[in-house]
């Protein structure tokens, strides 16, 4: 029996193709990546470029690029720089301005044992707010009742304050506070003078004796509209009758004006601010 021959193959002509799509899907998937990396890394490379620039010209290098590639820093050393999705800016944003109020927390516990004698005595308070570092001066120790000139015996403990603000960048504001008893004397025709008199009496110490720039500082005079304890006992007015040296965060120092240096003159530019009044809640 003669053997059927087998029927040929239908060559395809098609085949190509296949191989065309898939070159190309891959030269579509290559141009798209050489496009979104060239767009990311010029702006980055521009960014680092410039960061590194001005922290070789004023020191910080380290910190400089840190804040550029990512806030924080976890275990392996990875910035959130590059963090993506609904919400990463705003994330990064904010995690980059709590690392900023945490670079007081080093200052708080470094002021905090070199004061811990006054602090055990009771005649400095030291805290942490949003707003920034607080040391609370006691009236009793630093002022004579009723006057609004720094005991010269406490200098050695405002110079250990001092010498933490002339290491930091820091804008400092002055708060003076009084208790609710009423004063009336020929100095001082009320509290409200009272509490701005020793807030300047504090920024012209620090001045004078310690070397801060007034530029730096400001005043303010509350009298006894910002009570931290009840005015009802003799130890709560003991303690609202202080001056608070505020270390100004990068929250608190938002609520700060911004001096314009061109138009201010030239005489006025170590000049102290004049102190600033709340408004009365009560009559004097």
């Amino acid at each position: 029996m003669a053997r059927k021959k087998k029927a040929a193959e239908h060559e395809n002509h098609e085949r190509w193709l296949v191989s065309y799509a898939d070159f190309i899907t891959l030269l579509f998937a290559f141009f798209v990546v050489m496009f979104a990396t060239s767009q990311t890394d010029k702006a980055k490379a521009q960014q680092v470029s410039e960061s590194v620039k001005e922290a070789i010209e004023k020191g910080g290098v380290a910190a400089a690029v840190h804040e550029i590639l990512g806030g924080t820093v976890d275990e392996k050393g990875k910035g959130n720089g590059q963090m993506k999705g609904p919400g990463g800016a705003q994330k990064a944003s904010k995690e980059a301005s709590e690392a900023r109020v945490g670079e007081l927390l080093p200052s708080l516990q470094l002021l905090t044992k070199a004061l811990d004698s006054e602090i055990r005595a009771g005649k400095i308070q030291i805290r942490m707010e949003p707003r920034g570092l607080v040391v609370s001066l006691r009236q009793a120790t630093f002022f004579p009742s009723g006057e609004d000139t720094v005991d010269p015996t406490t200098y050695p403990s405002i110079e250990k304050i001092a010498s933490l603000i002339q290491g930091l960048p820091n804008r400092v504001r002055l708060e003076g506070h009084t208790d609710s008893v009423p004063i009336h004397t020929t100095k001082f025709r009320s509290n409200w003078d009272l509490s701005a008199a020793r807030a300047i009496a504090t920024l012209d110490l620090l001045s004078s004796r310690f070397q801060i720039a007034n530029a730096r500082m400001a005043v303010a005079g509350y009298a006894d509209t910002s009570p931290v304890a009840s005015n009802d006992t003799a130890e709560g007015r003991a303690h609202n009758r202080r001056v608070d040296i505020i270390i100004l965060s990068e929250k608190g120092i938002v609520s700060e004006p911004v001096p314009n240096k061109e138009a201010a003159p030239a005489a006025n530019k170590e000049a102290a601010p004049a102190a600033a009044k709340e408004p009365a809640h009560k009559k004097e």
